[in-house]
């Protein structure tokens, strides 16, 4: 079985729990307290050096961090992860895309807003928005265009992209404000097997 080492309210964490159930592969979940230190535990860190969650075992025990190379690892040879070469050029160009230029706007400022005992940051939450209201209004243009962010179909490209921009609300961005977004947010909802960020922790079975 796979676990997850992961914090309920991390959207990189939800994405690898969402992306293993799509797949039908059981894992558990195991809740790391980022805000109580517990990824910089000797523990934490002789299996991830870089004290981030999520973490991924595999039933192998192999361990896997990043999680969007976990999307990847785990979608190889499924219809998560298209064949051709400039399919998987663009899935791949959307996955560094959200790391870079989205995650850390939309994701961030929902952290500082969502964990208030961390910290006032407002003066970084407004520093950031500028680079959120640019990731989301170039997806608007993409998903007016495409039902989904490569192709004709559902992939880990969706799955990274949707972790946090399905609560983007929760950052300072109202999500009414993108159409094509908010279709293509119910879009992904509306897949097999979806769960949500909230039951992801349900998954605690030995």
């Amino acid at each position: 079985m796979y676990q997850l080492y992961d914090y309920p309210t991390s959207g990189n964490g939800y994405k690898v729990a969402l992306l293993l159930h799509q797949l039908d592969l059981s894992f558990r979940y195991l809740e790391t307290d980022i805000l109580a230190g517990e990824a910089q535990s000797p523990a934490f860190l002789a299996r991830n050096p870089n004290g981030k969650i999520p973490v991924l075992i595999t039933p192998e025990e192999r361990v896997l961090s990043e999680s969007n190379a976990i999307l990847l690892y785990l979608a190889e040879g499924t219809p998560f992860l298209p064949t051709s070469r400039e399919a998987r050029f663009e899935v791949n160009q959307w996955l560094f895309w959200e790391q870079y230029s989205h995650e850390p706007y939309i994701a961030t400022s929902r952290f500082w807003l969502h964990h208030p005992q961390s910290g006032s940051f407002q003066d970084k939450i407004a520093e950031r928005r500028p680079g959120g209201l640019k990731a989301l209004a170039m997806m608007e243009n993409h998903l007016a265009k495409n039902d989904f962010m490569v192709g004709d179909g559902y992939s880990v490209a969706d799955i990274a992209l949707y972790a946090y921009t399905h609560k983007a609300d929760e950052g300072g961005f109202a999500l009414a404000d993108y159409p094509a977004v908010s279709a293509w947010v119910a879009r992904v909802a509306a897949q097999p097997r979806h769960i949500t960020i909230e039951e992801k922790t349900n998954f605690t079975g030995t």
